[in-house]
């Protein structure tokens, strides 16, 4: 059910991204929208009303699918965030470092020469 549902909301917004580039803006946009495009067929204003109304139809069509898989996805015992995951490096059931209440080691660091005196004048 979640993989109709996800695979039509990606139909759903790639329709709603070409019919918003479709539109005519002030600067012109895509041009495609206009009445010479569409010949004889429509006019420009009916175009315009066309591409408007459709807008709204696939954006209200797109949130309400967002909601759904909200919901559908709320009761299920996956994990909500990339955030709650482990770290790849540990291995389940056993406990990160330091969590047993003991700090990890600090890595021993290699002693430095001494620097060179500097002359001043």
């Amino acid at each position: 059910m979640i993989t109709v549902l996800l695979v039509l909301h990606f139909f759903v917004a790639a329709a709603l991204i070409g019919v918003v580039l479709l539109q005519r803006s002030e600067g012109g946009g895509l041009g495609i929208g206009s009445s010479q495009g569409m010949g004889n067929f429509m006019t420009g204003r009916g175009t315009a009303n066309l591409l408007t109304r459709a807008t709204g139809v696939l954006a209200a069509i797109f949130m309400a699918l967002a909601l759904a898989l909200g919901l559908l996805n709320q009761g299920t015992g996956r994990q909500r965030s990339i955030f709650d995951a482990p770290p790849p490096s540990a291995a389940p059931g056993t406990a990160p470092a330091g969590a047993a209440g003991t700090a990890p080691a600090a890595p021993s660091l290699p002693a430095l020469p001494p620097a060179p005196a500097v002359p001043t004048n």
